[in-house]
């Protein structure tokens, strides 16, 4: 798929999926985003950007962490998740949040950051190498990266969902998505970025769905195949919906599902460029966007 194209079905995508993200994904992925906040470790102060943020769920935790005299510059592709962030962030009284709706490739913020994180979207971005690389670019010198992505195929019980949809639309929603789930593949992109002291940590983990609307929500209309299936007949829908349950039977658990899944978290440094060979970093610059109050993007 061509990169404008791919950028138009993920941008279209998660605007669809932007209402009921939340609903079926804030608590399962809290174990992600609490691994990821730990090892990225932002402090009082620091200047943090999060990549693909979503409906903020990084974000707002991350804006708590480094406090008033922080700041926190969220980006997605989506506006539609952008507002929900908004929406979560003014319930939280954050004041130290801005927004800016970008791709995770073409960021210039014109921030010279502490920490940039990406939480789930390295996988969907038509070039990670790119986007890997522009993370490198928003660091100051030292600064500290953390990004995670959904683990081996085989290691996640839910993965039949794009065989299932692409059986009946055409969606090419994510050809390569568990790609960077494989040993090591993480840990390279960040190398060939350009980080230094590159980690990877696996976390498995079971996606717990009370009955099978949960799971059919979370599946079909919560994540990345909402607009693919959003094109599907009154027939191909109920077909798509019972081929999916089968392929989950095996976790189920009462009337509710236990699905395993996996997460890789990679982690990394921008090298400390020596101070007597080349000039001083430029100061931190206060982000260009504007603030949470009032933002548009």
């Amino acid at each position: 798929m061509q990169a404008k194209l791919h950028r138009w079905v993920q941008r279209h995508g998660w605007d669809r999926a932007a209402t009921c993200y939340e609903r079926f994904w804030g608590e399962q992925l809290r174990p992600v985003v609490d691994l990821l906040l730990a090892i990225a470790d932002p402090q009082p102060g620091e200047h943090v950007l999060d990549v693909a943020a979503g409906t903020g769920a990084v974000t707002l935790d991350a804006a708590t962490a480094v406090g008033p005299a922080g700041r926190v510059v969220a980006t997605d592709i989506s506006a539609k998740m952008l507002e929900e962030l908004r929406r979560h962030a003014a319930a939280r009284e954050c004041s130290n949040v801005d927004v800016v709706c970008a791709g995770a490739e073409d960021l210039d913020v014109g921030v010279a950051f502490d920490v940039a994180v990406c939480s789930l979207g390295l996988m969907y971005v038509p070039s990670p190498p790119d986007a890997a690389a522009a993370l490198h670019r928003s660091l100051r010198p030292g600064g500290r990266t953390a990004v995670s992505v959904w683990g081996e195929r085989r290691n996640c019980g839910w993965a039949e969902i794009f065989p299932i949809v692409e059986e009946r639309v055409s969606s090419d929603v994510c050809p390569m998505f568990f790609a960077l789930g494989a040993p090591g593949a993480l840990t390279a992109t960040l190398e060939r970025a350009g980080f230094v002291d590159v980690t990877e940590t696996r976390l498995a983990v079971e996606l717990r769905y009370a009955d099978d609307e949960e799971a059919l929500g979370a599946a079909f209309d919560g994540g990345p195949v909402a607009l693919a299936a959003s094109r599907f007949s009154t027939d191909d829908r109920a077909a798509a919906h019972a081929a999916y349950l089968s392929s989950i039977a095996a976790y189920a658990d009462g009337s509710g599902y236990r699905v395993p899944g996996e997460f890789v978290v990679g982690s990394g440094q921008r090298r400390t460029e020596p101070v007597d060979h080349r000039p001083d970093p430029a100061p931190i610059q206060r982000p260009t966007s504007k603030p949470l109050t009032g933002a548009t993007t």
